[in-house]
């Protein structure tokens, strides 16, 4: 008999409940079930490794097995490499999706049709998932995750087939009856992605069909005591009260950091005593100074003008230029978990303030010449 594996902090991919420490994904987005019974289309944002991926597969293992759903993740990261191609996009997105629907292990009558129905580009992936719904006899719900992966012509052209499908259903076609955009852009910002104007409203708009936008939200404090609990349940090591609620003031609750946190101190730091306040302030350090990937990927976003505009003058302590620009980049930012809110401009926790201090200091400082010129008088 094969006994089961140690659970740890889970800081790469998707968590898995066999092998992970993790908090239930589900009741972190209640109103994801009631837009599905509702046969809407939304939007499902927050920033990486916040648990968006966990939580979509998650809800459609659950909504496939209550009976008479047959709901599918599909990633579309790798339409990425194909950028504005639009017939390349909607090839690879089928792929992705055959592919995710055959690991299911769902009954051949609820997969999709093999090969895929032929059309024109520009309306093929729209005829195929069309085509899938009139064969399944559940209702197909359909999660896009990692949407952000298609640009320019190619979210244009997958957004407008969804809308076609979307506002075909009251004549009886065939189409999924709920789908979810998920990743870290809000609606505002796929506009924006798909070469649309964000200040104009057009009724004809593939935007018009989403019926909202959902924000995926970072832990509470006592979510924090609940996750870092299950650790104390399984090897008896407690955290105090203290580093419990000095994690929750460092991280702001987000997610990454607070699994890394975890991960810190009862993997590599080896501690097996107690964790306190000042182990906390011990992994945090070792974070900061090893550059994490998570940390290494936020500085690289200083690198993109936008970011660089909402980030430095909050850092150094100064009020930026108010425009309608200035708003659509804090609202970008915010999306990527930079700062706390567009009203209030903040960075979103300490650590990441730090983090990006430093980097900004190392960048003022390679700056600085070596050997400046003597000064004679």
């Amino acid at each position: 008999m094969r006994l089961p594996r140690a659970k740890f902090f889970n800081t790469t991919g998707p968590c898995d409940p066999t092998r992970h420490y993790m908090l239930p994904p589900t009741p972190r987005i209640p109103e994801a079930r009631t837009l599905i019974e509702m046969d809407r289309y939304f939007v499902l944002h927050a920033p990486r490794q916040t648990g968006k991926t966990t939580a979509l597969r998650t809800l459609a293992s659950e909504l496939t097995a209550e009976g008479d759903t047959a709901a599918l993740m599909v990633s579309c990261e790798r339409v990425k490499a194909v950028g504005e191609n639009y017939a390349a996009a909607e090839s690879v997105l089928l792929t992705a999706l055959r592919e995710a629907a055959n690991r299911t292990g769902w009954p051949k009558k609820w997969l999709p049709p093999d090969p895929w129905p032929s059309d024109l580009p520009g309306v093929q992936f729209g005829a195929a998932l069309g085509e899938w719904c009139r064969r399944c006899p559940r209702r197909v719900v359909l999660f896009l995750d990692e949407f952000d992966a298609l640009q320019g012509n190619s979210m244009a052209s997958i957004l407008s087939q969804l809308r076609d499908g979307h506002n075909a259903r009251p004549e009886r076609q065939p189409f999924p009856a709920s789908i979810a955009l998920c990743g870290l852009r809000d609606v505002r910002d796929y506009k924006v992605a798909s070469g649309s104007d964000p200040n104009r409203t057009n009724p004809a708009s593939p935007f018009n069909i989403i019926a909202k936008s959902l924000r995926l939200g970072d832990f509470t404090t006592d979510q924090i005591a609940e996750l870092y609990g299950q650790h104390t349940d399984a090897t008896g090591q407690e955290f105090t009260k203290d580093a419990v609620e000095r994690v929750f003031e460092l991280t702001q609750g987000q997610p990454w950091l607070v699994n890394a946190l975890a991960y810190e101190i009862t993997q590599e730091m080896g501690v097996t005593d107690t964790v306190s306040v000042t182990r906390v302030e011990e992994a945090k350090e070792r974070l900061i100074r090893a550059h994490a990937m998570h940390l290494e990927s936020l500085t690289d976003r200083l690198q993109e003008p936008r970011v660089a505009r909402v980030i430095e003058p909050i850092l150094a302590g100064t009020w930026p230029d108010m425009d309608m620009a200035f708003s659509r980049d804090a609202r970008y930012v915010h999306d990527l978990g930079l700062i706390r809110s567009t009203r209030d401009l903040d960075i979103a926790n300490p650590i990441y303030r730090e983090v990006l201090l430093r980097v900004l200091g190392e960048q003022a400082e390679v700056r600085v010449r070596a050997d400046p010129p003597i000064l004679r008088v």
